[in-house]
Protein backbone atom coordinates (compact mmCIF):
# COMPACT_ATOMS: atom_id res chain seq x y z
CA UNK A 1 0.00 0.00 0.00
CA UNK A 2 1.39 3.32 -1.38
CA UNK A 3 0.47 6.96 0.03
CA UNK A 4 0.41 10.43 -1.64
CA UNK A 5 3.34 12.16 0.83
CA UNK A 6 3.01 15.31 -0.62
CA UNK A 7 1.53 17.19 -3.88
CA UNK A 8 1.32 21.06 -4.88
CA UNK A 9 -0.46 22.62 -7.94
CA UNK A 10 1.17 25.74 -9.48
CA UNK A 11 -0.63 27.69 -12.40
CA UNK A 12 0.15 30.92 -13.80
CA UNK A 13 -1.65 32.92 -17.08
CA UNK A 14 2.01 33.50 -18.66
CA UNK A 15 3.65 35.97 -20.07
CA UNK A 16 1.78 36.52 -23.11
CA UNK A 17 -1.77 35.38 -22.53
CA UNK A 18 -4.61 37.91 -20.97
CA UNK A 19 -6.44 35.03 -19.19
CA UNK A 20 -5.92 31.68 -18.22
CA UNK A 21 -7.54 28.92 -20.15
CA UNK A 22 -5.50 25.85 -17.77
CA UNK A 23 -7.17 24.24 -15.13
CA UNK A 24 -5.80 22.20 -12.41
CA UNK A 25 -7.05 19.51 -9.44
CA UNK A 26 -4.60 18.21 -6.36
CA UNK A 27 -7.18 16.02 -4.97
CA UNK A 28 -6.82 13.28 -2.06
CA UNK A 29 -6.41 10.34 -4.21
CA UNK A 30 -6.85 11.81 -8.04
CA UNK A 31 -4.47 15.08 -9.68
CA UNK A 32 -5.07 16.40 -13.14
CA UNK A 33 -4.44 19.19 -15.47
CA UNK A 34 -6.59 20.38 -18.13
CA UNK A 35 -5.78 22.75 -20.97
CA UNK A 36 -8.73 24.85 -22.02
CA UNK A 37 -8.52 25.93 -26.64
CA UNK A 38 -11.72 27.96 -28.21
CA UNK A 39 -9.78 31.00 -27.63
CA UNK A 40 -10.91 34.13 -25.48
CA UNK A 41 -14.23 32.89 -25.78
CA UNK A 42 -14.48 29.39 -24.30
CA UNK A 43 -10.69 28.18 -23.67
CA UNK A 44 -10.60 28.58 -19.75
CA UNK A 45 -14.56 27.94 -19.66
CA UNK A 46 -14.14 24.33 -21.40
CA UNK A 47 -11.02 23.36 -18.96
CA UNK A 48 -13.21 24.52 -15.66
CA UNK A 49 -16.44 22.46 -16.66
CA UNK A 50 -14.05 19.84 -17.24
CA UNK A 51 -12.26 20.04 -14.21
CA UNK A 52 -15.37 20.46 -12.09
CA UNK A 53 -16.99 17.47 -13.44
CA UNK A 54 -13.66 15.37 -13.03
CA UNK A 55 -13.21 16.04 -10.03
CA UNK A 56 -16.44 14.33 -8.87
CA UNK A 57 -14.82 11.16 -8.83
CA UNK A 58 -11.90 12.10 -6.00
CA UNK A 59 -12.17 9.41 -3.22
CA UNK A 60 -11.07 5.93 -2.67
CA UNK A 61 -10.83 2.71 -4.89
CA UNK A 62 -9.21 -0.30 -4.05
CA UNK A 63 -9.80 -2.16 -7.25
CA UNK A 64 -7.60 -0.77 -10.14
CA UNK A 65 -9.97 -1.46 -13.30
CA UNK A 66 -12.77 -0.16 -11.49
CA UNK A 67 -10.86 2.95 -10.78
CA UNK A 68 -10.27 3.25 -14.16
CA UNK A 69 -13.30 2.97 -15.92
CA UNK A 70 -14.66 5.54 -13.61
CA UNK A 71 -11.73 7.68 -14.50
CA UNK A 72 -12.60 7.43 -17.97
CA UNK A 73 -15.65 7.71 -17.59
CA UNK A 74 -15.25 10.90 -15.80
CA UNK A 75 -13.54 11.98 -19.02
CA UNK A 76 -16.27 11.07 -21.13
CA UNK A 77 -19.01 12.86 -18.96
CA UNK A 78 -16.76 15.85 -18.88
CA UNK A 79 -17.26 15.76 -22.60
CA UNK A 80 -21.10 15.04 -22.67
CA UNK A 81 -21.44 18.35 -20.18
CA UNK A 82 -19.02 20.64 -22.73
CA UNK A 83 -21.20 19.40 -25.47
CA UNK A 84 -24.53 20.39 -23.64
CA UNK A 85 -23.26 23.59 -22.66
CA UNK A 86 -22.04 24.53 -26.31
CA UNK A 87 -25.56 23.72 -27.43
CA UNK A 88 -26.86 25.95 -24.73
CA UNK A 89 -24.48 28.88 -25.53
CA UNK A 90 -23.71 29.10 -28.73
CA UNK A 91 -20.85 31.54 -28.55
CA UNK A 92 -19.09 28.93 -26.96
CA UNK A 93 -18.99 26.43 -30.17
CA UNK A 94 -16.00 25.36 -31.04
CA UNK A 95 -14.53 25.08 -27.62
CA UNK A 96 -12.24 22.04 -25.78
CA UNK A 97 -10.00 20.87 -23.53
CA UNK A 98 -6.99 18.56 -23.00
CA UNK A 99 -7.34 16.69 -19.45
CA UNK A 100 -3.83 14.45 -18.10
CA UNK A 101 -5.23 12.36 -14.76
CA UNK A 102 -3.64 10.09 -12.62
CA UNK A 103 -5.19 8.02 -9.32
CA UNK A 104 -3.73 7.05 -6.99
CA UNK A 105 -5.28 2.89 -6.13
CA UNK A 106 -3.04 0.89 -3.34
CA UNK A 107 -0.05 0.40 -5.25
CA UNK A 108 -1.08 1.27 -8.46
CA UNK A 109 -1.60 4.68 -10.56
CA UNK A 110 -4.44 5.11 -13.32
CA UNK A 111 -3.81 6.77 -15.93
CA UNK A 112 -5.65 9.02 -18.12
CA UNK A 113 -5.17 11.25 -20.90
CA UNK A 114 -6.31 13.11 -23.90
CA UNK A 115 -4.32 15.60 -25.61
CA UNK A 116 -0.67 17.20 -25.34
CA UNK A 117 -0.64 17.81 -21.53
CA UNK A 118 1.89 15.22 -19.85
CA UNK A 119 2.64 13.49 -17.21
CA UNK A 120 6.11 12.52 -16.11
CA UNK A 121 7.71 10.09 -13.56
CA UNK A 122 10.82 10.63 -11.67
CA UNK A 123 12.07 7.28 -10.42
CA UNK A 124 15.48 6.41 -9.11
CA UNK A 125 17.02 9.28 -10.54
CA UNK A 126 15.29 8.42 -14.23
CA UNK A 127 12.80 10.52 -15.84
CA UNK A 128 9.88 9.27 -18.07
CA UNK A 129 7.59 10.29 -19.91
CA UNK A 130 4.71 8.46 -18.89
CA UNK A 131 2.11 10.07 -21.31
CA UNK A 132 2.42 10.16 -25.85
CA UNK A 133 1.04 13.31 -27.04
CA UNK A 134 -1.98 13.31 -29.06
CA UNK A 135 -0.43 15.89 -32.02
CA UNK A 136 -0.15 15.73 -35.73
CA UNK A 137 3.55 16.02 -35.15
CA UNK A 138 3.70 12.86 -33.26
CA UNK A 139 2.29 10.64 -35.49
CA UNK A 140 4.93 11.61 -37.79
CA UNK A 141 7.21 10.85 -35.77
CA UNK A 142 5.36 7.41 -34.47
CA UNK A 143 5.39 6.57 -38.56
CA UNK A 144 8.66 7.60 -39.11
CA UNK A 145 8.51 10.30 -41.49
CA UNK A 146 10.16 12.85 -39.14
CA UNK A 147 12.81 12.94 -36.25
CA UNK A 148 12.14 14.19 -32.60
CA UNK A 149 13.96 16.93 -33.22
CA UNK A 150 12.37 17.64 -36.70
CA UNK A 151 9.34 17.53 -34.57
CA UNK A 152 10.31 20.66 -32.39
CA UNK A 153 10.13 22.70 -35.09
CA UNK A 154 7.74 21.39 -37.47
CA UNK A 155 5.15 24.13 -38.26
CA UNK A 156 2.24 22.01 -37.58
CA UNK A 157 3.69 21.09 -34.05
CA UNK A 158 0.77 21.97 -32.00
CA UNK A 159 -1.94 20.55 -34.04
CA UNK A 160 -4.09 18.24 -31.74
CA UNK A 161 -6.03 15.18 -32.89
CA UNK A 162 -8.06 14.85 -29.84
CA UNK A 163 -9.12 16.55 -27.10
CA UNK A 164 -12.26 17.10 -24.84
CA UNK A 165 -14.95 19.17 -26.14
CA UNK A 166 -17.99 19.12 -28.81
CA UNK A 167 -16.62 17.72 -31.48
CA UNK A 168 -17.04 14.52 -30.93
CA UNK A 169 -19.45 12.42 -28.86
CA UNK A 170 -16.83 9.47 -27.80
CA UNK A 171 -13.46 10.40 -27.84
CA UNK A 172 -10.62 8.02 -27.62
CA UNK A 173 -9.12 8.20 -23.89
CA UNK A 174 -5.67 6.51 -23.27
CA UNK A 175 -5.36 4.57 -20.09
CA UNK A 176 -3.54 2.90 -18.08
CA UNK A 177 -2.53 1.08 -15.08
CA UNK A 178 0.98 1.24 -13.79
CA UNK A 179 2.96 0.43 -10.49
CA UNK A 180 4.04 3.06 -8.22
CA UNK A 181 6.42 2.64 -5.48
CA UNK A 182 7.44 5.04 -2.60
CA UNK A 183 10.11 7.67 -3.41
CA UNK A 184 8.53 7.99 -6.89
CA UNK A 185 7.45 11.58 -8.00
CA UNK A 186 5.07 12.25 -10.36
CA UNK A 187 4.75 15.59 -12.20
CA UNK A 188 1.65 16.84 -14.28
CA UNK A 189 1.42 19.81 -16.95
CA UNK A 190 0.20 21.23 -19.63
CA UNK A 191 2.57 22.15 -22.55
CA UNK A 192 2.94 25.67 -20.93
CA UNK A 193 5.59 24.10 -19.51
CA UNK A 194 6.81 21.29 -21.66
CA UNK A 195 6.83 23.02 -24.74
CA UNK A 196 9.36 25.56 -22.85
CA UNK A 197 11.49 23.87 -20.41
CA UNK A 198 13.90 21.34 -21.67
CA UNK A 199 13.63 17.56 -20.69
CA UNK A 200 17.08 17.79 -19.10
CA UNK A 201 15.75 20.67 -16.87
CA UNK A 202 12.29 19.16 -15.88
CA UNK A 203 14.66 16.09 -15.01
CA UNK A 204 16.57 18.19 -12.85
CA UNK A 205 14.16 20.53 -11.18
CA UNK A 206 12.16 17.28 -10.13
CA UNK A 207 15.17 15.18 -8.91
CA UNK A 208 16.49 18.14 -6.59
CA UNK A 209 15.78 17.18 -2.64
CA UNK A 210 12.88 19.91 -2.57
CA UNK A 211 9.78 19.16 -1.64
CA UNK A 212 6.48 19.60 -3.56
CA UNK A 213 5.52 22.75 -3.63
CA UNK A 214 8.72 24.57 -3.83
CA UNK A 215 9.64 22.07 -7.05
CA UNK A 216 6.43 23.09 -8.42
CA UNK A 217 6.70 26.31 -8.36
CA UNK A 218 10.71 26.75 -9.42
CA UNK A 219 9.11 24.75 -12.76
CA UNK A 220 6.27 27.01 -13.15
CA UNK A 221 9.22 30.00 -12.71
CA UNK A 222 11.51 28.16 -15.61
CA UNK A 223 8.80 28.77 -18.24
CA UNK A 224 7.88 32.39 -17.23
CA UNK A 225 11.93 32.58 -17.49
CA UNK A 226 11.55 31.38 -20.73
CA UNK A 227 9.03 33.85 -21.90
CA UNK A 228 5.86 31.73 -21.00
CA UNK A 229 3.79 32.49 -24.38
CA UNK A 230 1.23 30.17 -22.98
CA UNK A 231 -0.39 29.34 -19.53
CA UNK A 232 1.55 27.13 -17.41
CA UNK A 233 0.27 24.68 -14.64
CA UNK A 234 2.31 21.75 -12.91
CA UNK A 235 1.13 19.70 -10.02
CA UNK A 236 4.14 17.02 -8.49
CA UNK A 237 3.05 13.89 -6.42
CA UNK A 238 5.23 12.67 -4.24
CA UNK A 239 4.82 9.15 -3.06
CA UNK A 240 5.90 7.33 0.39
CA UNK A 241 5.51 8.12 4.05
CA UNK A 242 4.08 9.48 6.25
CA UNK A 243 0.83 10.01 4.48
CA UNK A 244 -0.46 13.21 3.64
CA UNK A 245 -3.66 14.21 5.72
CA UNK A 246 -6.61 14.36 3.65
CA UNK A 247 -7.65 17.92 2.65
CA UNK A 248 -10.79 18.88 0.68
CA UNK A 249 -9.48 19.46 -3.28
CA UNK A 250 -7.91 22.38 -4.34
CA UNK A 251 -8.13 23.77 -8.03
CA UNK A 252 -5.60 26.28 -9.59
CA UNK A 253 -6.03 28.23 -13.09
CA UNK A 254 -9.68 28.93 -14.44
CA UNK A 255 -11.43 26.18 -12.26
CA UNK A 256 -10.72 28.25 -9.00
CA UNK A 257 -12.35 31.18 -10.58
CA UNK A 258 -16.70 31.24 -10.41
CA UNK A 259 -17.54 30.36 -13.82
CA UNK A 260 -18.39 32.93 -15.89
CA UNK A 261 -19.99 32.93 -19.66
CA UNK A 262 -19.71 35.55 -22.05
CA UNK A 263 -22.56 37.22 -24.01
CA UNK A 264 -23.68 35.40 -26.80
CA UNK A 265 -22.68 36.61 -30.13
CA UNK A 266 -25.44 37.07 -33.25
CA UNK A 267 -26.41 33.50 -34.20
CA UNK A 268 -24.26 32.50 -36.98
CA UNK A 269 -26.11 30.83 -40.22
CA UNK A 270 -26.50 26.81 -39.34
CA UNK A 271 -23.99 24.52 -40.84
CA UNK A 272 -20.98 26.58 -40.21
CA UNK A 273 -18.84 25.28 -36.98
CA UNK A 274 -15.80 27.07 -35.68
CA UNK A 275 -12.90 24.77 -34.76
CA UNK A 276 -11.33 24.64 -31.39
CA UNK A 277 -7.77 26.62 -31.45
CA UNK A 278 -5.52 27.85 -28.51
CA UNK A 279 -3.84 30.81 -30.31
CA UNK A 280 -0.15 30.92 -29.48
CA UNK A 281 2.04 34.84 -30.23
CA UNK A 282 3.43 32.88 -33.11
CA UNK A 283 1.31 30.13 -34.31
CA UNK A 284 -2.51 28.45 -33.57
CA UNK A 285 -2.69 25.09 -31.39
CA UNK A 286 -6.13 23.78 -32.57
CA UNK A 287 -8.18 20.83 -32.85
CA UNK A 288 -8.03 18.68 -35.93
CA UNK A 289 -10.73 15.41 -36.45
CA UNK A 290 -8.91 12.50 -36.00
CA UNK A 291 -9.23 10.43 -39.18
CA UNK A 292 -7.43 8.77 -41.41
CA UNK A 293 -8.12 10.84 -44.37
CA UNK A 294 -7.03 13.67 -42.75
CA UNK A 295 -4.30 12.59 -41.49
CA UNK A 296 -2.97 11.32 -44.56
CA UNK A 297 -4.34 14.88 -46.00
CA UNK A 298 -2.37 16.59 -43.82
CA UNK A 299 1.07 14.69 -44.68
CA UNK A 300 0.13 15.38 -48.10
CA UNK A 301 0.12 19.49 -47.72
CA UNK A 302 3.03 18.90 -45.93
CA UNK A 303 4.82 17.07 -48.32
CA UNK A 304 3.50 19.78 -51.14
CA UNK A 305 4.50 23.14 -48.76
CA UNK A 306 8.06 21.33 -48.41
CA UNK A 307 8.76 20.91 -52.69
CA UNK A 308 7.12 24.39 -52.10
CA UNK A 309 9.77 25.42 -50.43
CA UNK A 310 12.80 23.43 -51.92
CA UNK A 311 11.65 24.90 -55.31
CA UNK A 312 11.85 28.70 -53.88
CA UNK A 313 15.31 28.10 -51.96
CA UNK A 314 16.45 26.74 -55.70
CA UNK A 315 15.36 29.82 -57.54
CA UNK A 316 16.56 31.91 -54.89
CA UNK A 317 20.05 30.44 -55.21
CA UNK A 318 20.34 30.16 -58.79
CA UNK A 319 19.47 33.80 -59.10
CA UNK A 320 21.82 34.46 -56.58
CA UNK A 321 24.69 32.80 -58.07
CA UNK A 322 23.83 34.30 -61.82
CA UNK A 323 23.53 37.77 -60.11
CA UNK A 324 27.31 36.73 -58.72
CA UNK A 325 28.54 35.46 -62.33
CA UNK A 326 27.00 38.20 -64.30
CA UNK A 327 28.60 40.97 -61.42
CA UNK A 328 31.97 38.77 -61.96
CA UNK A 329 31.67 38.90 -65.31
CA UNK A 330 30.83 42.92 -65.68
CA UNK A 331 33.54 43.24 -63.29
CA UNK A 332 36.11 41.62 -65.05
CA UNK A 333 35.64 42.77 -68.29
CA UNK A 334 35.78 46.99 -66.97
CA UNK A 335 39.71 45.73 -65.45
CA UNK A 336 40.33 44.57 -69.42
CA UNK A 337 39.55 48.54 -70.26
CA UNK A 338 42.65 49.56 -67.90
CA UNK A 339 45.88 49.24 -68.42
CA UNK A 340 49.11 49.95 -66.31
CA UNK A 341 52.96 50.75 -66.65
CA UNK A 342 55.20 48.17 -64.63
CA UNK A 343 58.72 46.35 -64.46
CA UNK A 344 58.85 42.98 -66.24
CA UNK A 345 62.10 41.39 -66.64
CA UNK A 346 63.87 44.32 -65.64
CA UNK A 347 62.44 46.30 -68.49
CA UNK A 348 59.69 48.63 -68.70
CA UNK A 349 56.39 46.87 -69.55
CA UNK A 350 52.87 47.79 -70.16
CA UNK A 351 50.24 45.78 -68.37
CA UNK A 352 46.15 44.81 -69.40
CA UNK A 353 43.82 45.08 -66.10
CA UNK A 354 44.08 46.18 -62.65
CA UNK A 355 47.45 44.88 -60.81
CA UNK A 356 44.96 42.98 -58.36
CA UNK A 357 44.19 39.22 -58.01
CA UNK A 358 40.52 37.71 -57.05
CA UNK A 359 41.93 34.14 -55.50
CA UNK A 360 43.85 32.28 -57.90
CA UNK A 361 42.38 34.56 -60.75
CA UNK A 362 44.94 36.70 -61.90
CA UNK A 363 43.12 40.48 -63.33
CA UNK A 364 45.89 41.32 -65.42
CA UNK A 365 48.24 40.15 -67.93
CA UNK A 366 51.62 41.25 -69.85
CA UNK A 367 50.35 43.42 -72.85
CA UNK A 368 53.62 45.15 -74.33
CA UNK A 369 57.21 44.46 -73.40
CA UNK A 370 59.35 47.88 -74.12
CA UNK A 371 63.46 47.45 -74.57
CA UNK A 372 63.39 49.96 -71.98
CA UNK A 373 66.00 48.93 -68.96
CA UNK A 374 64.48 50.24 -65.65
CA UNK A 375 67.78 50.51 -63.96
CA UNK A 376 69.02 53.66 -66.61
CA UNK A 377 65.94 55.45 -65.63
CA UNK A 378 65.74 58.40 -62.94
CA UNK A 379 65.56 57.51 -59.23
CA UNK A 380 62.32 58.89 -59.05
CA UNK A 381 60.74 57.66 -62.75
CA UNK A 382 61.90 53.72 -61.32
CA UNK A 383 60.40 54.00 -57.91
CA UNK A 384 56.88 55.14 -59.87
CA UNK A 385 57.50 52.13 -62.48
CA UNK A 386 58.19 49.62 -59.88
CA UNK A 387 54.90 51.31 -57.58
CA UNK A 388 53.13 50.66 -61.30
CA UNK A 389 51.78 53.95 -62.88
CA UNK A 390 47.60 53.53 -63.41
CA UNK A 391 46.25 54.71 -67.25
CA UNK A 392 43.19 55.00 -68.57
CA UNK A 393 43.51 53.58 -71.97
CA UNK A 394 46.44 51.66 -73.59
CA UNK A 395 47.36 54.69 -75.48
CA UNK A 396 47.89 56.54 -72.21
CA UNK A 397 49.91 53.73 -71.23
CA UNK A 398 51.66 54.48 -74.35
CA UNK A 399 52.24 58.40 -73.56
CA UNK A 400 53.67 57.32 -70.12
CA UNK A 401 56.35 55.14 -71.64
CA UNK A 402 57.09 57.52 -74.50
CA UNK A 403 57.78 60.03 -71.45
CA UNK A 404 60.06 57.66 -69.84
CA UNK A 405 62.10 56.85 -72.78
CA UNK A 406 62.10 60.63 -73.14
CA UNK A 407 63.76 61.26 -69.80
CA UNK A 408 66.83 58.90 -70.71
CA UNK A 409 67.97 61.65 -72.99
Amino acid sequence: MTHVKASAAVSHVGRVRSNNQDSGFEGNHLFFVADGMGGHAGGDVASAIATHRIAEVDHAFTDPTEAAATLEGALIAANRRLAETVAEHSELTGMGTTVSAMMLTGDRVVIAHIGDSRIYLLRSGELNQVTIDHTFVQRLVDAGRITAEEAMVHPRRSVLMRVLGDVEASPEIDTMVLETRPGDRWMLCSDGLSGVVSFEEIHDFLASDQSAKPVAERLVKASLDGGAPDNVTVIVVDIGEPPAPETPGVMVGSAAAPLAFKTPEPARPRGIRLTPFRPHPVQETHFEPDSVDYFDELIEEDERRRRRRRIVWGAWIVLLVGAIVAAFVIGYQWTQTRFYVGEHNGRVAIYQGIQQNLGPISLHELHTETTIDVSELRTYDQQRVEQTISADSYSEASRIVQRLEASLD
